[in-house]
């Protein structure tokens, strides 16, 4: 996660290790067997950023306090790894950012993975990027 400010400065950064959910482990299991599955019915490219410090754990379903989900942009990066990056503008997700997690609606859905980090204090003026990457192997 990298937060700047109005100007575009660095203002803090934080990097960590999510947690595949068990239920993000069935969507892969689910989305990877069904070959004629719609590319809008199996997508996870939403991320949401929250307020609540709990540990992620394999059986979380949802953010502990979810403040803002976003449309992420998805991409292949190279060796495996799929990544999505999500930019909270200005007004968006203000608060003491701890929490993120990757879903599979813009609304509800699935979670896929969880990662909590020390705290980054987003305010009104500053944008957030969270890009989550995933290797799988």
């Amino acid at each position: 996660m990298e937060l700047r400010d109005e100007f575009g400065n660095l203002k803090d950064q934080k990097c960590g290790n999510n947690v595949v959910t068990t239920v993000g482990k069935e969507f892969l299991a689910s989305y990877l067997g069904s070959a004629a599955a719609a590319a809008a019915t199996f997508t996870m490219r939403y991320i949401g950023i929250g307020t609540d410090s709990t540990a992620e754990n394999a059986s979380n379903t949802a953010l502990g306090v979810e403040l803002v989900r976003h449309t992420g942009i998805v991409s292949y990066v190279s060796n495996q790894i799929y990544q999505v990056k999500a930019t909270f503008g200005t007004g968006l997700g203000t608060g003491a950012i701890v929490e993120y997690g990757l879903f599979s609606s813009s609304t509800a859905g699935t979670m896929f993975a969880r990662d909590t980090e020390a705290v980054i204090n987003k305010g009104v003026n500053d944008t957030l990027t969270v890009t989550a990457q995933f290797t799988i192997s």
